[in-house]
């Protein structure tokens, strides 16, 4: 899990996990937990050393119930021209090499954690067999495969987040 080194107002350094903020304004100093909701773990009487390791367990256990939070794009863009899910373009119409009729496809980027995403086609048809029933097919096949490549996405990420919660909390465990 990424960390950083934080100093605060005391001079003390820290090293903070990712998803942990310190607040320090006027009254109230603490270390604020954004992840699943927020929480302050204020110092109070403790310090701020307890009141992070406080806050750094709590991160832990959300991390270990909660998916990792998705960078996927949810909904089309707003300057979109058409109502096609986020990560489908088309149809796109080209004309192949050594060919005098032009063909539609559908494009559908495939996220892949940790790695580039790819791009896939869908064919719909030539100009002489297209249909709206193709489209509509090739859609609901792109809309799938779009999917499916989300949840892997998910999984993968939530895996790879609760791998460095384990780092973290054998970190605590060894101090």
């Amino acid at each position: 899990m990424k960390v950083r080194k934080i100093t605060i107002f005391s001079g003390e350094i820290f090293e903070v996990p990712q998803g942990i903020q310190r607040i320090d304004h006027r009254a109230t100093h603490g270390w604020q937990l954004r992840y699943g909701g927020t929480k302050l773990y204020s110092d109070g009487a403790e310090g701020a050393a307890a009141s992070l390791q406080r806050a750094t367990q709590e991160l832990i256990k959300r991390i270990n119930k909660l998916p990792a939070p998705s960078l996927l794009q949810r909904a089309p863009s707003a300057n979109k021209s058409n109502q096609l899910p986020p990560g489908i373009t088309g149809p796109v119409v080209r004309m192949r090499r050594n060919s005098q009729t032009r063909d539609c496809s559908l494009m559908v980027l495939i996220p892949r954690f940790g790695d580039k995403p790819r791009r896939r086609t869908i064919y719909i048809g030539t100009e002489n067999t297209y249909s709206i029933e193709r489209y509509e097919k090739a859609l609901e096949r792109a809309i799938e495969m779009r999917r499916e490549a989300e949840e892997a996405y998910q999984k993968a990420s939530t895996r790879a987040k609760r791998a460095a919660a384990r780092e973290i909390r054998e970190q605590l465990q060894a101090a």
